[in-house]
């Protein structure tokens, strides 16, 4: 199926937020904010999603826009990997999230490790830093960048948290269902070779 309505959309969405925040003129402003909604109709149009949400989503949207950041951390132990189920779709995936605002990568994904998994981390590595729109995840309405870092495990306990409901070890060739919006089957099986490999150099795009 093709989604390039969806790439129509976003772009469109993303020339009117820009224009609405930097524009002076107040004609140009009502023509942006009718691109914005244009752009809203569109994506209401294609999808399940209310126009209410839609907006909603894009409303709070200020400035020029730019990708979205995902961090997601990467534990091995005994030969697997380590992976949390969502709840929001009962699937599984890396611990990980949003950056926050204030604190770095590294930062964000042993909170976040603490938080999904119950684990206490050490970010150590950088392993890949990827555009997905160039991965083969399901379509979504902002544009990612994903970050994978490899973490050391330094203490704490298996534990699910707010958004996860299980947390478990995986070998490479036993994986579950993935939550594919998050990590997708190539992506763990690219980072399983940095577990063969150690001294394999960072991966972008």
């Amino acid at each position: 199926m093709s989604y390039q309505w969806l790439e129509w959309a976003k772009r469109i969405q993303s020339i009117a937020q820009s224009g609405i925040s930097f524009s002076k003129n107040i004609y140009d402003l009502e023509r942006y904010e009718e691109l914005r909604a244009l752009s809203v109709e569109i994506m209401n149009g294609y999808t399940d999603l209310e126009m209410e949400k839609i907006t909603e989503l894009f409303a709070n949207e200020t400035g020029y826009q730019t990708p979205k950041v995902d961090v997601r951390g990467v534990v091995f132990k005994d030969n697997k990997i380590l992976l949390v189920r969502e709840i929001i779709d009962d699937k599984w995936s890396l611990p990980g999230g949003f950056c926050d605002i204030g604190i770095s990568p590294s930062e964000n994904i042993v909170k976040e490790m603490k938080e999904e998994s119950g684990f206490r981390v050490r970010a150590k590595k950088l392993l890949a830093l990827l555009d997905m729109n160039k991965h083969d995840h399901p379509p979504q309405l902002y544009h990612y960048y994903k970050i994978f870092i490899q973490c050391e495990l330094i203490g704490g306990r298996a534990e699910a948290g707010v958004e996860t409901n299980d947390v478990q070890f995986f070998k490479e060739e036993e994986l579950p269902n993935l939550s594919t919006a998050r990590n997708t089957k190539e992506q763990i099986s690219m980072l399983f070779e940095f577990l063969r490999n150690p001294e394999k150099e960072a991966i972008f795009d």
